[in-house]
């Protein structure tokens, strides 16, 4: 027998409708999509699942972008160079309106959530070029308090145009947004910002009331989008900026870039720090309110991050099913093996859980429920992306050795996994930010509530946990001690997240997700791992759960 025979090693992944094949997903585009988005959606989904596109996603991340300072003839111009890879992502994404689209559709269309379930897809082939094509789509409600610049730059930020380099605005079929807000002294005190603004100097461009912008940015993701919102100090306070790479005249802006950061994931994707000397900048609402402005676009960001981490999850997951279908071990496929169909169910139900979420908190976009999103999205925020990383550990366990090796995938995505979590905010600031929405905004509290409510009577644990969680919202709120609620705010946030998912499991998936996740996340049968289920449920569901995860 020769030595160089293979036996016993998965095939390649097959291509597949990564759409189709995903039951939460497809089930939530029927439920809160229209009829008429499901062939465009299948369509990316076919093409997400192809050869192709996931060779474009491992040449983007193993090519990383390069920094130009200078031209040959030594001219300062600052530009990244990318991989084509990286062009065939982000044209894949803006031409099927994964942008700043669903903006511009009149309210009920349902553009939010089809818009979400396609990021969900084209986000399994590669995390890193959603970064731009987040930050688009999150632009547009931060223009919303100026009419005049949002007039000018919506219909470029909703474009389906791919139109990469540095010109005018005029010029260009679509354009895309970054930002620009951490500083090198911390990102989460933006009212600590020291890049200064100041007003007046030279007349106005792009519209609005113009301002010079002095500083120096430590992380500027995207630098080679045409515009950016930049927090700047005025003597009002921290103010918001729109920032053009290149100004209507064809000169460009200054907007030195220093370095690109070396980081563990989101490689594909450049992240910058940035010199700002006398740049040109058009202010976004009131001086002295760009904090709150800039809200307004982390709340759409953070809906992306939950979006992007379930998208992460879900094709580990894949990966993972994938994998112990065909690798045999003490005669029999390990798929088949009592203590691997443990943790696939296991990690079937998280990824379920996580995409529902996510798509549900799309659809209240669409709906204008911003009472519900204001505190979900936060919510949601801080659960999904901290449950990636140790979910994708374990699907990477599940290869073995095999998992550590960057041609089968899960290195990457393992790599990616963190990302979401650190973005728009970490697990502290965002919990934080939860206390605040449960401490200041009574309508938030009440929307959320309401929603839990919808799933009382399903299970009587499910109805007990849904009691808890209100009660300690109400409980935070009525606090005397500040300290003490914060310090337990992470604890609260994890409660409210996994019953917002238990309640729409129940309402929505088969009862035996539901029933599974109702009885280990909320009612104790569970241990501190994945892979802990009680013997007796695996034994009665897990062939459901994990022919439902990834079918044949």
């Amino acid at each position: 027998m020769s030595t160089h025979e293979v036996t016993n090693q998965p095939p390649a992944l097959p291509e597949y409708n990564v759409v189709l094949a995903d039951p939460a997903l497809r089930e939530g585009i029927a439920r809160w999509g229209r009829e008429q988005d499901h062939r465009e959606l299948e369509d990316l989904g076919a093409l997400a699942g192809s050869v192709e596109a996931q060779m474009w996603g491992d040449q983007a991340d193993r090519n990383p972008p390069v920094l130009h300072t200078y031209s040959p003839q030594g001219v300062r111009i600052d530009e990244v160079d990318f991989h084509p890879a990286w062009h065939r992502l982000l044209d894949t994404a803006v031409s099927y309106g994964l942008t700043a689209e669903p903006w511009t559709k009149p309210a009920g269309t349902g553009a939010h959530l089809r818009r979400a379930a396609g990021f969900v897809a084209w986000s399994q082939v590669e995390a890193g070029h959603g970064c731009p094509v987040s930050m688009t789509y999150a632009a547009v409600p931060a223009l919303m308090g100026s009419p005049d610049l949002m007039a000018i730059w919506t219909p470029l930020l909703a474009s389906r145009q791919y139109d990469f380099g540095l010109q005018p605005h005029a010029l260009k079929r679509g354009v895309l947004a970054g930002m620009g807000m951490t500083e090198k002294q911390g990102g989460s005190d933006l009212r600590g910002n020291t890049t200064a603004a100041v007003e007046g100097i030279g007349g106005p461009i792009e519209g609005g009331q113009t301002y010079r912008l002095t500083g120096h940015k430590w992380f500027c993701s995207a630098p080679m989008s045409d515009m950016f919102l930049i927090l700047g100090q005025t003597p009002a306070g921290p103010t918001c900026f729109l920032v053009p790479r290149v100004l209507d005249d064809g000169t460009r802006n200054t907007f030195v870039l220093q370095r690109l950061k070396d980081k563990l994931g989101n490689r594909s994707n450049a992240s910058a720090e940035i010199e700002l000397d006398c740049t040109w900048g058009v202010r976004l609402g009131d001086e002295g309110r760009g904090i709150r402005t800039i809200l307004d676009m982390v709340a759409a960001t953070r809906l992306d991050c939950v979006l992007g981490s379930s998208a992460t999850m879900r094709q580990a997951l894949v990966r993972a099913t994938h994998h112990t279908r065909h690798r045999t071990a003490f005669g029999r496929p390990l798929v088949e093996q009592p203590l691997m169909r443990n943790v696939l169910m296991d990690l079937a139900l998280e990824s379920e859980a996580a995409t529902t979420l996510g798509l549900r908190l799309a659809a209240a976009v669409d709906e204008g429920d911003m009472a519900f999103s204001r505190l979900a999205v936060a919510v949601g925020k801080y659960w999904v992306c901290k449950r990636t990383a140790p979910m994708v550990a374990e699907a990477l366990e599940c290869l073995g050795g095999n998992g550590l090796v960057e041609e089968n995938g899960l290195a990457r995505l393992y790599r990616e996994a963190p990302v979401n979590s650190v973005w728009e905010g970490s697990g502290n600031v965002v919990a934080l930010d939860v206390l605040r929405a449960l401490t200041r905004e009574p309508a938030a509290v009440a929307a959320f509530s309401a929603e839990l409510d919808l799933a009382r009577g399903a299970d009587h644990r499910l109805d007990t946990a849904i009691t808890a969680a209100v009660s300690a919202m109400q409980a935070a709120v009525d606090s005397p001690d500040p300290s003490a609620v914060q310090s337990g705010a992470r604890a609260l946030v994890e409660h409210l997240a996994t019953t917002l998912q238990a309640c729409l499991l129940t309402r929505f998936a088969p009862e035996y997700v539901s029933e599974a996740f109702v009885a280990t996340r909320l009612d104790g049968s569970h241990g501190h791992l994945f892979g802990t289920l009680p013997s007796t449920m695996v034994d009665a569901s897990a062939g459901a759960v994990i022919e439902r995860t990834f079918p044949l």
